[in-house]
């Protein structure tokens, strides 16, 4: 089964924006297609993005939100993650990489740059990362 990480801004696009680009990657994750990986400090992150005043979401959407990314999602212990040989600019989405590199062969999808511009590294050691919300489905 293929290993694929969401970064925040895709769950956005899935479960806040309902971002038609991504409507074959939510309908895969939704019938597990693929298995999903996070860790304690994505899924914080996630609950701490979709209740910005921003979002305008009321608590309990917020909290289903976060419900349903958990059930369709693969935890994995912070003391199982290895840290990955390159580092973002961006610290927040280091652990993104990082969960890519400990669950390899895998498939990051990101829309950030910082992220995207370790692309090749990161095919060296057998990730992809990409913007495609499609490219889960990648052989």
């Amino acid at each position: 089964m293929k290993h694929v990480i969401l970064d925040t801004n895709i769950l956005l696009d899935i479960f806040v924006f309902k971002d038609p680009r991504a409507a074959n990657l939510s309908n895969a994750l939704q019938n597990r297609e693929f298995a999903a990986y996070a860790s304690l400090a994505t899924m914080e992150e996630f609950s701490d993005v979709v209740s910005r005043p921003l979002f305008s979401l009321e608590d309990q959407q917020q909290t289903e939100m976060t419900r349903q990314w958990q059930a369709l999602s693969q935890l994995i212990d912070a003391g199982r993650i290895e840290g990955a040989p390159w580092k973002c600019r961006d610290s927040d989405d280091q652990i993104f990489l990082d969960i890519a590199f400990t669950v390899r062969p895998s498939i990051l999808i990101s829309k950030d740059n910082e992220v995207l511009k370790l692309a090749s590294r990161a095919a060296e050691q057998g990730i992809l990362i990409t913007a495609n919300y499609n490219d889960y489905a990648l052989d």
